[in-house]
């Protein structure tokens, strides 16, 4: 018998924005990709390429979905509003050494924030995100933001407690992978936060912007 090639659930990391260039917590504030943002986010469509998915989802915000878009799946994605961002509340704007000078033991993934969400909260809809890709026969591709992957990830491999998200850092425009050992019982993380297919700050000052816009008309 055939050994059946067990599906992998991949995960793209938004390009870069204002806030995230500058540290300032992004939740469910609706920016744009910074110029940058945008290169990177085509060089995910080199990154993906060869790769065939099932389906793909991505947050409702800009930010997911331009990159979707960027990478090349914008005309095949499925929003799906578990995949935003974690909703930071009072803390949404703010960077964690301003919130550490009022709070000096706050940690995001213990403490959640007041006036938004719990970690448990946000686990609960990482865990409906683990139920639905699950249901899919094939390899999937997700788009979302930094903490709410790493929150995906630690409940797909079943991590605990939760607070260990923090360790599972994510660039932007990043790729990693979830995806299973020897059988479906058996989750684990295949790759994280791959950066090799980005650019870097002196690629990027000399290659030219073109946007998927300007790939079609050239086809």
């Amino acid at each position: 018998m055939a050994h059946k090639e067990l599906p992998m659930i991949y995960l793209a990391r938004h390009g870069e924005t204002a806030w995230s260039l500058t540290g300032q917590h992004t939740g469910r504030t609706d920016l744009p990709l910074t110029e940058s943002g945008e290169r990177n986010a085509l060089r995910l469509r080199d990154r993906l390429s060869g790769l065939r998915f099932a389906k793909v989802f991505t947050s409702p915000l800009q930010r997911a979905r331009r990159t979707c878009e960027l990478a090349g799946f914008g005309s095949v994605a499925e929003i799906v509003q578990d995949l935003v961002e974690w909703d930071y509340g009072d803390y949404e704007g703010r960077r964690s050494v301003e919130i550490h000078a009022e709070r000096p033991d706050w940690q995001l993934f213990r403490d959640g924030c007041p006036g938004g969400e719990s970690p448990q909260e946000v686990a609960a809809r990482a865990d409906s995100v683990v139920d639905l890709v699950r249901t899919v026969s094939g390899n999937v591709l997700l788009f979302s933001s930094g903490h709410f992957l790493r929150m995906l990830a630690v409940r797909w491999s079943r991590v605990e407690p939760v607070v260990n998200a923090k360790a599972f850092m994510l660039d932007t425009a990043s790729l990693s992978a979830l995806g299973y050992e020897k059988n479906l019982a058996q989750p684990v993380l295949r790759l994280w936060n791959d950066t090799h297919h980005l650019l870097n700050s002196r690629e990027q000052r000399r290659e030219p912007l073109v946007t998927m816009e300007a790939i079609e008309v050239t086809r």
